[in-house]
């Protein structure tokens, strides 16, 4: 058990929590993070909500283990299948003065303040789409918007292959995009952290009048918000930042695919068993 809590954990069914992660290294540069990509059981978007609930449940295990005091799931199947639960049970039983957020809450947020949005898009994995987490959350802060939902399952294996900017599958999203496009959409919501690695293919599809927020820059500013209304979580500012990465699968194969999304180098890396 690591003695250190000022750590920020971050957990992904793979590596696209690196579309979040990024953003939180721009906006909150001097903390100290730890990521872990479940590589080996990606994707969790076709997986039960049971098998979804004990996968997340061993990451946050192996996260707090390592000295995290706060983690955030960045991956919209994890949030929408586990969170909730994660929050009212497992934390109250296991770590009562550890916090653990996820994703929906923030970018629902953000659609439902916009005053322009009566139309918004989703797309996301099965289980996320199939759990209607962003319906209910937008509905509740907004019930005038109008939600068009679609899962896009292809997405994400395809992405964890590297193939995000490859011609076939442009066209697979292309395929998957041009029944929402006759929705006569405001606003398209990428409800799969993997999917910002396509966002600009996915704005360039769904034209000008139609806005594809960025994600993971919505997400960074809401935990900014979030760890100043929070601080008896203890997480400060350091001088030496350090960050670990952590997969379950393919160490080469991580750095490779992750360095492109991440935009920098990934030094320190280890494969894990959960």
């Amino acid at each position: 058990m690591s003695t250190n809590k000022n750590i920020i954990g971050i957990f992904d069914s793979g590596l696209g929590g690196l579309s979040v992660f990024k953003y939180f290294l721009k906006k909150l540069p001097q903390f100290n993070y730890i990521y872990l990509g479940d590589n080996a059981r990606v994707p969790y978007g076709g997986k039960s909500q049971e098998v979804i609930y004990e996968y997340t449940k061993e990451a946050i295990d192996f996260l707090f283990s390592q000295g995290a005091n706060l983690i955030i799931i960045a991956c919209n199947t994890a949030s929408a299948e586990a969170l909730k639960k994660i929050q009212q049970e497992y934390l109250p039983q296991k770590y009562p003065h550890q916090k653990v957020l996820g994703v929906i809450r923030p970018l629902a947020e953000a659609a439902s303040q916009n005053k322009k949005l009566t139309r918004v898009g989703v797309i996301g994995t099965k289980a996320t789409i199939s759990s209607n987490v962003y319906k209910t959350e937008i509905k509740k802060l907004n019930p005038q918007i109008k939600v068009f939902q679609l899962s896009t399952p292809l997405l994400v294996p395809l992405i964890e292959e590297g193939w995000a900017h490859k011609p076939e599958t442009k066209n697979i999203l292309k395929s998957y995009l041009t029944p929402l496009k006759t929705k006569h959409l405001d606003a398209l919501i990428l409800g799969c952290t993997h999917y910002p690695f396509m966002l600009s293919e996915a704005k360039k599809i769904m034209g000008r009048s139609c806005l594809v927020p960025n994600t993971g820059r919505i997400i960074a500013q809401s935990l900014k918000d979030y760890l100043k209304r929070h601080l008896e979580l203890e997480l400060t500012p350091v001088f030496k930042p350090t960050i670990n990465f952590y997969t379950t699968d393919d160490v080469k194969q991580f750095k490779k695919v992750g360095e492109k999304f991440l935009g920098q180098k990934i030094t320190k890396i280890k494969k894990i068993t959960l």
